[in-house]
């Protein structure tokens, strides 16, 4: 049976590509017909609502929205109020200024438990996945799976940092790190005494790299990220890596900044893949990811 999750994920999805596509009244229509099963994302939808109210110029209905999921209770980080292009018209009222310092009283930091996986033989090899964000530690579960036909151990890390009630991502880098060492600190010792690769999607891809490249909170053996959401890099990397790979979609939007990094990446040890036809997403086949970890996990017996 599908989740409320899922449904959710697959709103939010449509609601993006038809947002890309210039159709924010096609978008609302959408967040109109949620269901009631979707309430525990309120604070999100309202977000997404006031975006698109904004976008569409609509500057009271997007402070409306806001404000009436505010005084529900909903929260965002300032950051994805005040930084938000769609929200700038209302970036000079006092009523949004009070949502803004509301929400910050109101937020909180969440550290849950990592999602662990076994392969079906003793593990060879540990693979740490970092989620996508606005993603948890399930949805690096169900992407990263594939490598668990390799022998690898899969531990999927889940964000601390929230920037609304219910979405996660990792905009604090020594937060992420604070992560991570949590996670590894609590694995058992057959566990974290394995060769690690890190690996991530997105912005958790962001934080694997730079986890890999200053070997930080510990260093690991080899990267593998898909369509990293790059900010500034290490100067060098800690060491030699293996695996070292960025795997990015010729249609995903981050394409531009991935080549825009592409000397660095490259001087770094790390060897770029482009997927033909792939956007912001992970391929429907694992195949392009499973042959990145099948060299490492040769050189380890995996």
């Amino acid at each position: 049976m599908e989740t409320a999750e899922a449904r959710y994920d697959q709103l939010v999805d449509r609601v993006e590509v038809l947002y890309e596509e210039g159709r924010p009244t096609d978008a609302l229509a959408v967040l109109d017909a949620a269901d009631e099963d979707l309430a525990p994302w309120f604070a999100e939808l309202a977000h997404l609502r006031a975006c698109l109210l904004g976008a569409s110029g609509q500057a009271d209905a997007a402070l409306d929205a806001l404000r009436h999921a505010s005084d529900a209770g909903a929260w965002w980080a300032e950051q994805i109020l005040v930084g938000d292009d769609d929200l700038a018209d209302l970036q000079d009222r006092p009523e949004f200024q009070r949502i803004v310092e509301v929400s910050e009283t109101r937020r909180t930091a969440d550290p849950t438990p990592p999602h662990v996986s076994l392969p079906a033989a003793k593990p060879t090899g540990l693979v740490v996945a970092l989620h996508g964000a606005g993603q948890r530690s399930m949805h690096a579960a169900r992407d990263w799976a594939g490598v668990l036909e390799l022998g690898y151990a899969l531990v999927c890390v889940e964000s601390s940092q929230l920037m609304s009630p219910m979405y996660r991502t990792w905009p604090d880098p020594e937060k992420a790190r604070e992560d991570i060492a949590r996670v590894l600190a609590e694995l058992p010792l057959e566990l974290r005494d394995l060769p690690t690769i890190a690996a991530g999607f997105s912005a958790g891809g962001r934080v694997a790299l730079d986890w890999a490249l200053t070997g930080t909170p510990v260093p690991v053996a080899g990267v593998v990220v898909l369509a990293p959401a790059l900010r500034s890099l290490p100067a060098e990397a800690h060491g030699v890596l293996a695996p070292a790979v960025v795997l990015i979609g010729t249609d995903d939007d981050l394409v531009e900044v991935v080549d825009e990094a592409a000397g660095q990446l490259t001087s770094s040890g790390l060897t770029i893949e482009k997927l033909t036809g792939l956007g912001h997403a992970f391929p429907a086949d694992f195949g392009p990811l499973r042959a990145a970890f099948s060299s490492a996990s040769t050189a380890t017996g995996a």
